[in-house]
């Protein structure tokens, strides 16, 4: 590279011993570039550029942490300040008050020259097989910011969650993959901050490459590092849950910080030249746009070589694979990604929906991308809370979603299994309310799906009866049993091993609060159900990896699946409409072991009839907090509202 001059390539500020090469696409505006020496004096350089896209320029001795920005001429003359799409690094928390007018922008958090030179040591992916993931999904500040023994100064940090207590946590629990809500650079919207409230979640980026400086104690890039190294050394893989479906800078009306200014194609319009709502967002990013796509590919690598992150789960990933109305499997999006020699070998998890226009997207995918599932979120909550009646439903989620996921496209393809998520109700929460208490958002609860599927068991909320804790309790084991033991990867909300309840609130997006904070002040119920989830998770390790692995290769139609009623007599298509209980026998072939589901929902104790000359173990039921070991051959009695796992090694 001819560094006297510059170059246009790579985008972004690059740091060389000798000084740093500064990049930036802008096709809309002609701009400078601000060298800030300190927070009042700065210097201000013309950029070269070739075609008046790219403007670039190399400066010598420029060194690590050197703040900077561009700057642009309004059409009315004020000078603004803009952010650099591609920065590694934001000086500090990036606060506005809305207006955000020319004036403000000299005022907020700089872009900062980042030197990424870090011993990584042996550091190697642990690249858990896929049938082998259990997905933890936390969130960074929030999962140990009320942890008892965790040092106050790494409290809701990055450190935080490689400190070793947490570790302890994490492998006794049997985890493979923490799974990070957004911890990319973002921005709370006015109309929080207003109410005293802040983005929690962190779904509205702004630098798709910088870290979110709130989660550091002094250096986000480097603690960072520091976080996934030693989760690495402990075999636990760091998942990031990114937003590339739109960005901070909202609607039409919405601030400007970078994208705006610089290319009025970065963001998908309608004819009318507004900016398109397919996110609920005020703006959609058009990956159809080179620059949008270049920006978003250049990211994610940055993500797995910097930081050595290990897969992403895409927000609205729809969005990704839209021109406008139409989603297509095979878009530029896709097979950028999948012939990518840093990308194509990292996880790959799907949200597959938006609320645009043929939004919903579930099974459509390509392979090696995993789609969230929320049809077996939504039929099993049903099945267990709602409506028994609905067996058949929940006998098609249990194996896979095999009319979504088709089994000849598994491991690569499998579906991401869960039952809560960062947003809806904690798994406490499903068996503790009926109905969405969400005004501590101060939206007077309207915001917030009410279709929870959720089930108070005679009171709303917290309670002293016994009978209904124990019921909760037996109704919390049902669910995780069936998302343990069901085909496809399980994805857990790390708050609900705690039993953390949110109060009833099922859009805790604004509560950096006690609300979004995990409990670790556990009862004696949540102790004990804490200790039987961590026994159950190391069982499901033991167990499925095996029966998935033997159901995704040549011999899978080798395997035998049997229906059947408590009699033993397998169910017919015209039994299945309104059956309420059933037994679901899995015989792997060249006798490589079976599974013996016994699910009751009924409001009775059944007796099931077992498979003949067969000799059982009892993996678990569901009906009590042990953990049982013992031998049965010929029936057992399954009480009400609940399920047994079975086990015969041949």
């Amino acid at each position: 590279m001819k560094k006297k001059q510059g170059s246009p390539f790579p985008l972004g500020a690059t740091l060389y011993n000798d000084g740093c090469n500064f990049a930036i696409h802008s096709p809309d505006k002609i701009i400078s570039l601000i060298i800030f020496t300190n927070d009042n004096d700065s210097y201000e350089y013309s950029l070269n550029t070739d075609d008046q896209i790219i403007y670039y320029l190399f400066i010598p001795n420029i060194k690590s942490a050197t703040k900077y920005g561009y700057k642009i001429t309004n059409d009315n003359g004020n000078n603004r300040l803009l952010l650099d799409p591609y920065a590694h690094k934001l000086s500090k928390p990036l606060e506005y008050h809305y207006p955000l007018d020319a004036e403000q922008s000299w005022t907020l958090s700089k872009s900062v020259v980042v030197d990424h030179a870090f011993d990584w040591e042996d550091d190697t992916p642990p690249n858990h097989p896929i049938e082998k993931t259990i997905l933890f999904e936390l969130h960074a500040k929030g999962f140990t910011q009320q942890h008892p023994t965790i040092a106050p100064s790494y409290q809701g940090n990055y450190l935080g969650l490689c400190q070793p207590d947490i570790i302890d946590f994490f492998k006794q629990q049997s985890i493979t993959s923490i799974q990070l809500l957004p911890i990319i650079s973002f921005v709370t919207e006015p109309h929080l901050i207003e109410n005293n409230l802040t983005n929690f979640w962190g779904y509205n980026s702004v630098c798709f490459m910088a870290p979110h400086p709130n989660y550091a104690k002094n250096d986000a890039v480097k603690e960072l590092k520091l976080m996934v190294k030693e989760l690495h050394r402990h075999d636990i893989e760091v998942i990031l849950d990114v937003v590339f479906n739109h960005t901070a800078e909202g609607d039409d009306n919405g601030p400007c910080f970078h994208l705006k200014a610089l290319d009025h194609d970065y963001y998908l319009r309608n004819e009318h030249d507004q900016c398109m709502n397919y996110t609920g967002c005020g703006n959609t990013l058009d990956l159809t746009h080179q620059a949008s796509l270049t920006l978003v590919l250049d990211s994610l690598r940055h993500w797995v070589k910097e930081y050595h992150i290990d897969g992403f789960r895409f927000d609205l990933a729809t969005t990704l694979g839209r021109d406008h109305e139409n989603f297509s499997a095979h878009n530029a999006f896709f097979m950028a990604v999948a012939q990518d020699p840093i990308l194509q070998k990292v996880k790959l998890i799907a949200e597959p929906w938006d609320i645009g226009p043929n939004g919903y997207q579930l099974g459509n995918y390509p392979d090696n991308w995993h789609e969230c599932n929320d049809k077996f979120r939504d039929i099993t909550k049903n099945y267990w809370l709602q409506q028994p009646n609905i067996a058949k439903n929940f006998a098609t989620r249990l194996m896979g979603s095999r009319d979504l996921f088709s089994a000849s496209r598994w491991p690569q393809k499998l579906p991401v299994n869960f039952i809560s998520y960062h947003d809806g109700f904690t798994l406490q929460d499903l068996v503790s309310y009926n109905e969405k208490h969400n005004e501590a958002n101060g939206e007077n609860n309207r915001d917030g799906h009410s279709d929870n599927r959720s089930n108070n068991h005679g009171i709303e909320g917290e309670t002293n009866n016994t009978a209904i804790l124990l019921l909760r309790d037996q109704q919390k084991r049902n669910l995780m049993v069936s998302l343990l033991f069901s085909f496809g990867i399980p994805h857990l909300l790390a708050v609900d091993s705690l039993s953390h309840s949110q109060q009833g609130n099922n859009n805790a997006y604004c509560q950096d609060t006690p609300i979004g904070w995990a409990n670790w002040k556990l009862s004696k119920i949540d102790t004990a159900f804490q200790q039987w989830l961590t026994d159950i998770i190391s069982i499901r390790q033991q167990l499925m990896p095996d029966v998935i692995r033997a159901f995704s290769n040549e011999n899978r139609t080798k395997n035998t699946i049997t229906w059947s009623d408590a009699n033993g007599i397998q169910i017919t298509s015209q039994q299945w409409v309104d059956i309420d209980h059933f037994s679901l026998h899995i015989n792997l072939f060249n006798n490589h072991g079976e599974l013996l589901y016994l699910i009751n929902g009924t409001n009775n104790p059944l007796t099931f009839i077992l498979p003949k000359d067969n000799k059982w173990n009892i993996v678990c039921d569901t009906s009590t907090q042990n953990i049982i070991i013992e031998d049965i051959n010929v029936s057992y009695l399954q009480p009400a509202h609940s399920m047994s796992i079975l086990y015969r090694s041949n």
